[in-house]
């Protein structure tokens, strides 16, 4: 995703990592109607999202924005998500075109992410000192239709315009997104220079590592002040990264990020916590439930260093940063955001990926991927898959299929890219929306709208070119021709005179990544920036901003099922919960996290001794192959597979289910723990999905928060579910029933009988355990019946 160019450098990240990426928020209107009747509606453990984090004593009100089964209300044609970032520099004012609030595609959007505010020096949310150049907060525009500012408030800027549209379009959310790539670890004051203040690195954690809850706590408090102020339906953090990796994130934040790795974790996790409480507490208090959303990486490399993520019970949803998977930060040419992976990345088969068995040919920089490594330990529609509106590219690639999984190599890199080798980004009319390096010259990324990679695609100069600097008779060189891989999911333009590579999207690309969401019962889609989005003038011959690829998206969602609301796979949770903990901690920094060996820490708080061969077993996600192991005696062992061998076109499903005991010499008395040594090789969010058997009984464990369990003490009388049940769903659980309640006629028994091992294809029909069943896509060894609503097997009725 691309930085604010206010005089910012663009600076590269080293790795795997990015170099500028998504951003979130933006405004909200005072209508009772954004938020569901008053509070005689708004009470509500009974519409809890599944496996959301509940502040002690705090009667939230979920209900003002979620239903019975937990699921989001946005609107009776809007079943998925469609989040669009809205961002603050885009005013219009250096001749550039504007991007408003009345350029809003707003009937077909669900949330805007306003970015950006940042972390003050003294730790308080803020968006700049007001004055009429703030664009947030004081801007106008005379005499742009619809940039009109609504007198009723007391502020002008993006925030009046939003709130304003948002009294027109009442079921759209906004939030304020904090931070990004360029304001992480500092902010740009009102005169343009960077401010390097710390940013979320100093005020969620201490110089020696520790949590620094008073800086959280001060800026919790101003985030709540902020979004009652200016109408905000909860806040979007873009912390990049807090992780152990080196080098990580903003070179300019080096300095202070490397310092602290060890505790980056820690204090990320503390600072949604607060807020989480903080958000819940003011909901209450309001009659509305606040949303608190983060920008999450995608790229196995940074997650690697992110422990288990374990901060996403604290959230409504994740919003995956699955884009800026390839780019000029090194020299292996690949596409921005593919959905699904091909054998064939280069920077993995460098990095030895696809030979090193452990891995289980996995590849791990592409949107599949990421989707499922947050749902290993979140519902599907708590996560939203994102979309870059933008190109990444190369020039002088050498080799590849057209440019794809070729090389371009730099000979030097931009000033205050923190690199010493990097690749060969694309530049001039191939480069539309570049930044600057620190020295002030043109950072080569290939970064541009999509409207002029449209253009590019047709041979035409937009008339636009000028306020970008370039001449009236500019001409292009060569031609750019669309090319598409539909393994990958993945469209880019080739030049073959230039060997100019452009990674884009298209109708194509954003359908297919549509029906994907719809398939999987994911909650919807992220898109960075609205602004990149095209619409065709025939008047002027030539593409412009609009919203081709965002009416796309909603006329894709707006019939589909509801999305997935439970945590669960095939494997339904008992009703009963007892407090047991499960923890995993002492991670190892950065590379040396290889393999990932953290503790895993059994602390039994029930008043029961758990005997010795005590049995849990848990779910981790299929971004990690099926080998987890530990090295304890606990007999760990992955007893169901969700996915085995390599990710071509996608892992298959979601889970690896585990198995572990106590030894048998290992008792556990109330209030002790026991620790084991895991081991796995790719990254995995927090396992999720716990049960355990005592003396017979299987429970689940209070820590999963799922909707609908009762805590008990083993044995013991229960006490009121967490969640009380809710009226059959109208529409299939994520875990059917063993007996679906009511199955529709599927005829006899004629289609060919299921066999283990044979590969099915989408569209294939078999006939097992009494019912027809319909393969999605191509599968193999996944048994017709144990898939789960959202998986491969269709259930066509009983024969």
């Amino acid at each position: 995703m691309l930085s604010p160019t206010r005089t910012r450098a663009m600076l590269l990240a080293s790795g795997a990592a990015i170099a500028a990426l998504l951003l979130p928020a933006v405004s909200t209107a005072f209508s009772q109607a954004a938020w569901g009747s008053p509070q005689t509606e708004s009470g509500g453990e009974s519409c809890r999202p599944d496996g959301l984090y509940k502040t002690a004593g705090v009667d939230v009100p979920y209900c003002s924005v979620y239903d019975s089964e937990g699921r989001e209300k946005m609107g009776a044609d809007h079943q998925r998500r469609v989040i669009g970032y809205f961002t603050g520099w885009r005013t219009g004012k250096d001749g550039t075109p504007a991007y408003l609030a009345n350029n809003v595609p707003w009937s077909k959007v669900t949330h805007l992410n306003y970015a950006f505010a940042h972390v003050g020096a003294d730790n308080k949310i803020s968006v700049g000192a007001d004055g009429a150049n703030n664009a947030a907060t004081g801007m106008t525009w005379p005499g742009v239709a619809g940039a009109e500012m609504d007198p009723a408030l007391p502020y002008k800027g993006h925030f009046n315009l939003l709130n304003k549209f948002k009294k027109q379009y009442p079921n759209v959310k906004t939030l304020i997104s904090v931070g990004g790539w360029a304001e992480t670890g500092g902010y740009f004051g009102d005169d343009g220079n960077r401010v390097a203040s710390g940013g979320f690195y100093s005020m969620a954690t201490n110089a020696d590592g520790s949590v620094n809850q008073a800086g959280i706590d001060t800026f919790a408090d101003s985030s709540v002040a902020f979004i009652r102020t200016y109408g905000f339906n909860g806040v979007d953090i873009d912390y990049e990264y807090p992780t152990t990796m080196k080098d990580a994130g903003n070179p300019l934040d080096w300095q202070l990020s490397n310092a602290r790795r060890a505790g980056l974790v820690q204090g990320y996790a503390a600072l949604m916590k607060s807020l989480r409480e903080k958000l819940d507490r003011a909901g209450a208090a309001d009659g509305k439930h606040y949303l608190l959303s983060v920008a999450a990486p995608s790229s196995g490399y940074l997650l690697r260093g992110m422990e288990t993520f374990q901060m996403q019970k604290y959230l409504d949803y994740v919003n995956i940063m699955s884009y800026d998977l390839h780019g000029a930060w090194n020299e292996y040419v690949g596409p921005n955001a593919s959905l699904f992976d091909d054998g064939k990345d280069g920077e993995l088969a460098a990095a030895g990926v696809y030979s090193t068995s452990q891995y289980g040919g996995i590849g791990y920089l592409n949107s599949d991927w990421a989707y499922h490594y947050f749902r290993g330990s979140m519902p599907a529609g708590r996560i939203n898959m994102g979309l870059p509106y933008y190109t990444r590219g190369f020039k002088n690639v050498q080799g590849g299929t057209d440019g794809l999984w070729g090389k371009a190599p730099a000979t030097t890199c931009p000033a205050g890219a923190g690199l010493t080798k990097c690749g060969d980004g694309a530049v001039g009319i191939d480069n539309l929306w570049h930044d600057l390096d620190t020295n002030g010259v043109e950072s080569p990324a290939g970064s541009n709208p999509m409207w002029h990679a449209k253009n590019l695609e047709k041979g035409v100069v937009g008339d636009y070119v000028t306020k970008y600097g370039f001449p009236a008779n500019t001409t292009l060189t060569g031609a750019y021709v669309r090319k598409y891989d539909s393994t990958l999911v993945a469209p880019w333009l080739w030049n073959a005179q230039k060997k100019v590579f452009l990674s884009t999207e298209d109708e194509q690309s954003v359908a297919a990544k549509a029906d994907y969401v719809v398939d999987r019962g994911i909650g919807g889609t992220m898109v960075w920036e609205l602004a990149g989005d095209y619409g065709y003038n025939a008047a002027k011959g030539q593409y412009e901003m609009g919203d081709t690829l965002t009416s796309l998206m909603y006329e894709k969602f707006k019939s589909a099922a509801p999305y997935g609301a439970k945590k669960a796979g095939t494997t339904a949770l008992p009703a009963q919960a007892v407090d047991i903990k499960t923890e995993f901690g002492e991670f190892k920094l950065g590379d040396s996290n290889y393999p990932i060996t953290p503790k895993l820490k059994i602390t039994n708080n029930t008043k029961a001794t758990l005997p010795g061969g005590t049995e849990f077993q848990f779910d981790y996600g299929t971004s990690a192959p099926n080998n987890a192991s530990d090295q304890s005696g606990f007999g760990t062992k992955v007893i169901s597979s969700g996915h085995t061998g390599t990710n071509v076109g996608g892992l298959k499903g979601d889970f690896q289910r585990v198995s572990l005991k106590l030894p048998a010499w290992q008792t556990l008395a109330p209030g002790a723990s026991v620790d084991l040594a895991f081991n796995y090789y790719l990254p995995v969010s927090t396992p999720s999905n716990w049960t355990v058997n005592i003396s017979g009984t299987t429970y689940a464990l209070a820590g999963d928060l799922a909707r609908g369990t009762a805590l008990v003490e083993p044995g013991g009388p229960t006490t009121p579910p967490t969640t009380p049940p809710t009226t059959p769903p109208t529409t299939p659980p994520t875990t059917p029933p063993t007996t679906p309640p009511t199955t529709p006629p599927g005829g006899t028994c004629t289609n060919p009988a299921y066999v283990a091992g044979s590969v099915y294809t989408g569209g294939q029909v078999v006939s097992h355990k009494g019912h027809n069943w319909k393969a999605q896509w191509w599968t193999q060894n996944e048994e017709p019946g144990t898939t789960g609503d959202w998986g491969v097997w269709k259930d066509q009725g009983a024969c």
